[in-house]
């Protein structure tokens, strides 16, 4: 409201308790407003008959407020990721206060809609490193919650909005988060050529930070392609970069990547020493995010040599850390995961649980190739358990 009107907080306040009283707003928990659909309707004509000047500069306020708010949320979100500083706000714009990571994350959730719909705006001013910054601050909010379609949209607005900035990483940048997000949605064609083109520009830049960051891109786009060997590689070049670099919990997370594809090939020994190298680091910096995403390796390495409660333990507290850091789209793996053990052991309703919601994760986060995987899984399942009950003569048939 502050922003919008650019009055002082006690004046904006008193505006919102008139107009609550007169009917046309309705306060909502969390110190939220709402307004009913004839009411905004007739707002958004009359603000249509605003002079240009007033209308422009009130939109401004308004895409810096939830800029600059979406900017601190990410730092909480994720403080140790590469800090890439949006312009400053316009005078008089306040971001929202965030104290911590759980009020970061539950106020993205509120404003969602909100900062998807202040990217579109900022497209129609034409305010290109808002729309840029935009999706570079959601970008993790995005991942962890596994709204895989909004990050394809936000990244494909900055791509455009990219060609309009002076700093040539912003373009390499671009086509990097948009060939990862084309990749997470199994469109190969284009996460591969926004990928490439990455690591093209990145190279001509002689940027070796971004060079490392577009291999481990690479390196899970092939993956989903169904290619480890060509995706290990990848992931060695990033290592290596990253190692010359002196980026410790950047080498970290390609050193699971490597243990994982590794794995993954059945070359178990590398795979295990790269994780235990990879969680080391994490815990010495307080990567909670990496160590999960380690110990769900780890949990891979484990059941492929048949070590199934190992796996168990290791894929467990992958899932308590996912949780606790409402990490949704990974959590759905590590689930997906969990129940092959769970299987391997006889635990054949601890591997439905497990299974059914992954499946149900996947479903939300628009992943139909990997609902359907898990799906066939489930139907296997019923099969197994379907040739082990024992028969009327009180005989079992085990299963060829």
């Amino acid at each position: 409201m502050t922003a919008l009107t650019a009055l002082l907080p006690a004046r904006a306040h008193k505006a919102l308790s008139a107009l609550e009283e007169a009917s046309l707003v309705e306060r909502r928990p969390g110190g939220r407003y709402a307004m009913h659909d004839l009411v905004r309707t007739y707002a958004t004509t009359t603000a249509h008959h605003l002079f240009k000047e007033g209308q422009h500069a009130a939109l401004v306020r308004v895409t810096d407020f939830h800029l600059h708010t979406a900017h601190t949320a990410d730092r909480l979100l994720y403080p140790t990721r590469q800090l890439l500083q949006p312009d400053p706000p316009t005078p008089g714009v306040h971001p929202h206060p965030l104290p911590d990571a759980a009020a970061a994350t539950a106020w993205l959730q509120a404003e969602h809609v909100t900062l998807l719909a202040t990217q579109r705006a900022a497209v129609a001013l034409g305010r290109h490193h808002v729309v840029w910054h935009l999706a570079w601050t959601l970008d993790v909010f995005h991942y962890r919650r596994g709204h895989l379609r909004d990050a394809l949209a936000v990244w494909r607005a900055a791509l455009d909005a990219a060609a309009h900035l002076p700093d040539p990483a912003t373009r390499s940048r671009a086509h990097r988060f948009l060939g990862h997000a084309s990749a997470r949605l199994n469109l190969h064609e284009e996460a591969t050529r926004h990928l490439d083109w990455a690591l093209d520009l990145a190279v001509r830049h002689n940027d070796l930070t971004e060079q490392a960051h577009t291999h481990r891109a690479l390196a899970a786009a092939w993956e989903y392609q169904g290619d480890d060997r060509r995706a290990l590689n990848h992931a060695r070049h990033a290592l290596d970069l990253y190692r010359t670099l002196g980026h410790p919990v950047r080498e970290a997370a390609a050193l699971n990547q490597v243990g994982w594809h590794a794995a993954r090939l059945g070359e178990l020994d590398t795979a295990r020493d790269h994780c235990h190298a990879a969680i080391t680091l994490y815990r010495h910096h307080q990567d909670i995010e990496g160590e999960a995403a380690t110990l769900d390796s780890l949990g891979l390495i484990a059941h492929r040599t048949r070590d199934h409660q190992q796996a168990l333990d290791h894929y467990r507290r992958a899932r308590t850390l996912f949780r606790a850091l409402g990490y949704a789209y990974e959590g759905a793996n590590t689930l997906d995961h969990l129940g092959h053990p769970h299987a391997a052991l006889g635990q054949h309703e601890q591997a439905r649980q497990v299974w059914q919601e992954a499946l149900e994760l996947y479903r939300e986060q628009g992943r139909d190739e990997d609902a359907e995987r898990v799906q066939r899984q489930l139907v296997d399942l019923d099969s197994t358990l379907e040739s082990i009950r024992p028969s009327d003569s009180g005989e079992t048939t085990q299963n060829a």
